[in-house]
């Protein structure tokens, strides 16, 4: 997908959305199963530079111009931000964090976005419905998962998951603060060009940490179990692929407080699969969460749907 100087269609729009909500709302399920095979920094490293080569194929076959220094500057910054420090931390904690825990955690990006966006501050800031709809958002992830945490408290390992707890907030910032470099600092307006970069700087910065704690000499991949290849499948093709390009795509066209409600909506996603798929069951307090993150995100909207005040004539 590729940012014009016209207005992107509103079709386009709605299934970039729903592709960053529905398909990101399934990655914490398929992490968890691809590091029952495959251990972090590798599957970091693995999953990114082989989407990334994917792209950079299929960037080549449509004549982008992909070796443009503009463009490979801050897309590698870029890259390194969301994807190595804000994603690799998920995939470390969750080995050993409740990604209820991780939900909630990362559920705290939409404030970061709002909090970082200096040249918004002033709209953002002012604006009511913005703010209390991310602030009722955060409040309806918190209720989502209130009964889990308090389930998984108790098991916690106090120094080491609090230090965990606090590297993902750090990752949000991170996530937050890359996205908006994203948006203003682009050196080309081709979102696949922006991806191929992003997702090769993160995968090769993957490489180090794999090689220095022996991951790259010790896996054995032919013992890697058959889930946690399709979980890796999956997760390069929808999660990264798909699911990447149309969130960079999104911060082209969309404004990033909107885009952040992927947030939101994500968790939404991921208990909702549990139950169809999991045969999970969901309580009251449930319902009201995922009710309560939903209508945040309508708020979050509103002055989009509000008609615009007539304007009086002067003359």
């Amino acid at each position: 997908m590729q940012a014009q100087s016209k207005a992107p269609s509103t079709l386009l729009v709605v299934l970039a959305f729903a592709t960053v909500y529905i398909v990101w709302g399934s990655t914490y399920f398929f992490i968890q199963r691809a590091l029952e095979g495959f251990p972090p920094f590798f599957l970091g490293a693995f999953r990114f530079i082989t989407a990334g080569v994917i792209m950079l194929i299929w960037s080549l076959f449509q004549g982008e111009n992909v070796f443009s220094a503009k463009a490979i500057k801050p897309a590698i910054i870029t890259g390194l931000l969301l994807l190595f420090v804000g994603n690799g931390i998920v995939i470390w904690v969750e080995q050993f964090l409740p990604s209820a825990m991780v939900a909630i955690m990362i559920s705290s990006s939409p404030l970061w976005f709002i909090l970082l966006d200096k040249p918004k501050w002033s709209e953002n800031l002012s604006n009511k419905s913005t703010i209390v709809g991310l602030l009722i958002g955060f409040a309806g992830v918190v209720l989502l998962f209130s009964e889990k945490i308090m389930v998984s408290m108790s098991s916690l390992n106090s120094s080491r998951d609090l230090f965990a707890m606090a590297l993902v907030v750090f990752g949000s910032m991170a996530w937050a603060g890359g996205s908006l470099y994203s948006k203003y600092k682009s050196g080309t307006n081709s979102a696949t060009v922006n991806s191929t970069w992003q997702m090769l700087a993160a995968g090769i910065a993957f490489l180090p940490g794999s090689i220095i704690s022996g991951e790259l000499t010790s896996i054995d991949l032919a013992a890697i179990p058959l889930d946690a290849w399709l979980a890796t499948t999956y997760l390069i093709i929808f999660g990264s692929i798909a699911g990447f390009g149309a969130y960079v795509w999104l911060l082209k066209v969309q404004p990033a407080t909107k885009v952040s409600t992927y947030a939101y909506v994500n968790p939404v996603v991921a208990v909702l699969l549990g139950i169809f798929f999991a045969k999970e069951s969901i309580s009251i307090l449930q319902i009201v969460g995922l009710v309560i993150i939903l209508g945040s995100v309508l708020l979050i909207n509103l002055h989009k749907y509000r008609k615009p005040k007539e304007v009086v004539s002067a003359y």
